[in-house]
């Protein structure tokens, strides 16, 4: 099939395409599925914006029966029946159970704008221009997002100097040489420090773009006791660690906090489309109305399969212990294939993690390899070190051990050590 178009006519800005030339004609489950008939595991997901796989199919159906039945697609903040269900679903299965009390916003349709809404709010309620977060974060590519992310890269592309943020040390940036938040207490204590106090802290539970850094629970247990107590707002940005990928609903849940603000996005249609919450505290609605807005705030498709995903999935907790399961096998499989190579490791939470080389440029040999044999892993981290593996939730048993068999088929091609025998399964 002609791909000239791809070359000549899109921007050299794309970056997936690039390691992944195939064009994707349909997608079904765990799989994706190109135009010569190739089938490729997929243990991308679409950055984490398929949870419950490509086109399930009681979902696609409600997608398919909304608009035969020509329900309103697009309605700014307008009232709507498929509004109204996915927030009644939403408190009663996610907010009630987890005795949180949240407004909800529809902030526009991507995880930059929740972030976005959620720095403007924080400022807003606060006073305070400064916004705190963390070596080798990611939260988006709006100027507002990438002045609270880390990567130089991105950083750069913003044309103009990113102000009004600082960053602070992730868990254990320091190897554990160093008391955690030794310098954030000392400087807020301090009133001769010239730090002026911020308005929030903006923090991933996983780092996913940065190297699938994981806080421990205890850490975030501090940082939010922290913040608390000097009357500082916690942001969690919850993007792509949320929405079960770490093994609960919201990634923060293990730690017992209450975040003030939470973004989420990605998975939160449940079918990839474009949709995004910022919750917050009650009394932080300080919202003048339509001072914040956007036009594609209201998409009711992804209302529709919210909704019903949430149903499916979250209703009560067989689908978490399920989920449970998987992750153990997981993780058990990901430290099996870092015995063939000394000084990798594992690194993430749940289904959100990878495998670290000592030598940066393995990861990406290894995502190249997988790529061979019909398996879409990607990389993560400062120096791309990392193999990031984000399956489905839902991924069938067996699709699950087939990716772990390939990925380390991948790790033994990329380091040379094809013929060895399999750490995965038993000798015959």
């Amino acid at each position: 099939m002609a791909t000239d178009i791809f070359e000549t006519r899109e921007s050299q800005v794309r970056s997936y395409c690039m390691n992944w030339p195939a064009v994707f004609e349909r997608a079904e489950g765990p799989y994706q599925y190109t135009e010569d008939g190739s089938r490729y595991l997929d243990f991308f997901s679409g950055a984490g914006a398929l949870n419950y796989g490509h086109n399930h199919p009681e979902l696609r159906d409600l997608v398919v029966e909304y608009v035969a039945n020509s329900g309103v697609t697009h309605s700014m903040d307008m009232k709507t029946p498929a509004k109204r269900r996915f927030l009644e679903t939403f408190e009663r299965i996610i907010l009630e159970p987890r005795n949180l009390d949240y407004k909800v916003m529809f902030p526009g349709p991507t995880g930059t704008n929740t972030v976005e809404a959620a720095l403007k709010l924080a400022r807003k309620v606060t006073g305070r221009q400064h916004i705190l977060s963390f070596t080798n974060a990611f939260h988006g590519m709006t100027l507002g997002a990438l002045s609270v992310t880390g990567n130089s890269m991105k950083r750069k592309g913003a044309g103009i100097p990113l102000t009004n943020s600082s960053k602070i040390p992730y868990d254990d940036y320091f190897d554990g040489d160093l008391p955690d938040f030794i310098w954030l207490e000392k400087v807020l204590e301090d009133s001769g420090s010239g730090v002026d106090k911020p308005a929030a802290v903006i923090v991933e539970t996983v780092q996913g773009e940065g190297g699938l850094n994981a806080a421990r629970m205890e850490w975030l247990k501090e940082l939010h006791n922290l913040l608390r107590r000097h009357k500082i707002l916690l942001i969690v940005d919850d993007v792509q660690a949320g929405c079960g990928r770490t093994g609960t609903f919201f990634s923060f849940e293990p730690a017992g906090i209450t975040p003030d603000i939470v973004c989420v996005s990605k998975s939160i249609s449940g079918y990839g489309l474009a949709m995004a919450l910022t919750l917050f505290k009650p009394e932080l609605d300080v919202w003048e109305p339509g001072e914040h807005n956007g036009t594609f705030r209201g998409n009711n498709l992804g209302f529709v399969t919210a909704a019903r995903a949430l149903e499916l999935f979250w209703s009560d907790d067989s689908f978490q212990k399920e989920l449970a399961g998987k992750i153990e096998a997981l993780h058990s499989g990901m430290e099996k294939v870092t015995e063939h190579v000394k000084g990798s490791y594992v690194k993430g939470r749940g289904f959100l993690s990878g495998i670290a080389f000592p030598e940066p440029d393995t990861a990406g040999k290894v995502a190249a390899e997988a790529y061979k044999r019909n398996l879409l892993v990607e990389t993560s981290g400062p120096q791309d070190e990392v193999v990031k593996l984000m399956p489905p939730l839902n991924i069938p048993d067996q699709d699950l051990l087939k990716g772990l068999g390939i990925l380390e088929e991948a790790v033994l091609a990329a380091t040379g050590q094809l013929g060895e025998p399999s750490r995965l399964r038993p000798p015959h």
